[in-house]
């Protein structure tokens, strides 16, 4: 009886350990998005509770307003997570032309200038709804360079690489015409890093690097206001210095004093000082000061975790899909979401002047949260469709969640005949067809695969795996 219950719990165990490892990259990014996301909900609750009261409204008033956001978030990622790759590929074009559309009407006077704010106008306000163009200009390049970039024959890789730079170079333009080079920073992440992934020669990619820092450290030595204020900040702060902490210091000092306010487990949830008026922008650009305050060095070394974590599942997505286009997508998005988080911190803590950067998933915003959690909905679709993470879930079934939401079985993306020539494929096309669907050889070859992993693994295949219907092979 025993042999027999230690057999049926190690069979249970096997299961559970082939089931769980394709399926890892999409469980973990998952679970993190959700925590980032409703960490930052607590964190923006306990930093705005002092302004919202001074602008007279709910303790909880900006709270809410994020949550919501986080809510629509939530909804735009789980669209993107329900769409076909190559419905994303379609539709890549058009989401590029809406944002450079938006990116002009933020600039026409009577449309889109919206309020302006620390020194820029990037915003287009519609009664209550506030946009911001940029923030989609990030993912729109990222999706469209991806399926632009992808199965490029070398024919056409200079033309292509060109014609990318070149949009680029216009999106850009948009962006530093509404005065808001903290995102366009951003904005150059996002380009600079699907160019690496895409395979731009590396001399190129040196000398753009290079020349973009030099050209922004003119700009910014030759310009009056906050912006060349933070570069003096910054000298100062690098070398232990604050020679005005009332004038441009201001803020980066406080957040400096709330950091070491926190010592190793922090004041406490809520009990933040800083957000009492010390820090101006304590729930969006120096956020991770306050949660440094309230959660100490544990909290902040676990957030970077989470972030460095991202990182690392992410990449592997890129490096374990066979599809160029869902790989180089996966890289970028992840790219540009780690890189962008390691700016922000860095600046908190005094790595580099202070950009502007929001801290993605947590600092407070509703444009961000929204594009933010899109792009992480179509980081998971591209983990749902990694070769493994197909053949388990045929294999073994979806989790009940993956049920719950609806979402369509995926299916196998290989390279068709048309993106081996590098052509965009159309809607309704032949070999379109054939890649969304996959043959009953193609089911058969990942199901024998997965038996193949188990023997070598565990030394017996599992005898209850759900077959093809029209498969008459032996099972091995």
């Amino acid at each position: 009886m025993s042999n027999v219950l230690t057999n049926e719990h190690g069979g249970r165990r096997k299961y559970f350990h082939v089931a769980l490892r394709p399926l890892l990259d999409y469980y973990a990014v998952a679970s993190i998005v959700v925590i980032l996301a409703f960490f930052g909900i607590l964190m923006v609750a306990s930093s705005s509770m002092t302004w919202s009261v001074l602008e007279g409204a709910s303790v909880f008033g900006t709270a809410m307003r994020q949550a919501l956001m986080v809510g629509v978030g939530f909804v735009a990622m789980w669209l993107c997570l329900r769409l076909r790759p190559q419905a994303i590929r379609r539709s890549a074009p058009w989401v590029l032309a809406v944002s450079v559309l938006l990116l002009v009407l933020v600039l026409v006077p009577s449309i889109g200038t919206g309020r302006e704010e620390v020194g820029s106008q990037s915003w287009i306000v519609f009664g209550p709804i506030r946009l911001q163009p940029s923030e989609l200009a990030k993912v729109a390049i990222a999706v469209w360079g991806s399926a632009w970039l992808a199965d490029c024959p070398p024919e056409k890789k200079k033309a292509r690489f060109g014609w990318f730079i070149f949009v680029a170079v216009v999106m850009l333009g948009l962006i530093l015409a509404e005065r808001d080079v903290g995102m366009a920073l951003a904005f150059l992440v996002v380009v600079g890093v699907t160019l690496v992934f895409a395979g731009l020669d590396l001399r190129y990619i040196v000398f753009t690097a290079v020349a973009t820092v030099i050209a922004l450290a003119v700009a910014v030595r030759n310009s009056s206001g906050f912006r060349s204020d933070r570069i003096s900040v910054f000298k100062d702060a690098f070398f232990g210095r604050f020679d005005d902490t009332r004038g441009a210091a201001f803020q980066s000092y406080q957040g400096y004093l709330s950091l070491s306010d926190g010592s190793l487990f922090g004041v406490g949830p809520g009990q933040s000082r800083a957000k009492w008026f010390y820090l101006p922008e304590a729930k969006n650009d120096f956020i991770f000061a306050i949660i440094g305050e309230e959660t100490g060095l544990v909290g902040a070394t676990m957030v970077i975790v989470l972030y460095a974590a991202l990182c690392v599942l992410g990449f592997r997505i890129a490096l374990r899909s066979n599809s160029r286009f869902l790989s180089l997508l996966a890289a970028t998005l992840t790219g540009s979401i780690v890189i962008q988080a390691f700016i922000n911190i860095g600046y908190v803590i005094g790595l580099w002047p202070v950009t502007g950067i929001q801290l993605p998933l947590i600092s407070a915003g509703g444009t961000s949260a929204i594009i933010t959690l899109a792009s992480m909905g179509l980081l998971l679709n591209c983990a749902r469709h990694e070769p493994e993470a197909i053949s388990a879930l045929q294999s073994h079934g979806r989790p009940w969640f993956d049920r719950l939401l609806m979402l369509p079985e995926p299916m196998a993306t290989g390279v068709s005949v048309r993106e081996g020539r590098g052509e965009s494929p159309r809607s309704g096309g032949e070999h379109e067809q054939r890649d969304a669907r996959p043959s009953s050889r193609r089911r058969e070859a990942l199901t024998r695969h997965s038996e193949r992993d188990r023997v070598r693994r565990y030394g017996e295949p599992l005898t209850h795996v759900r077959r093809h219907p029209h498969s008459h092979n032996r099972q091995r």
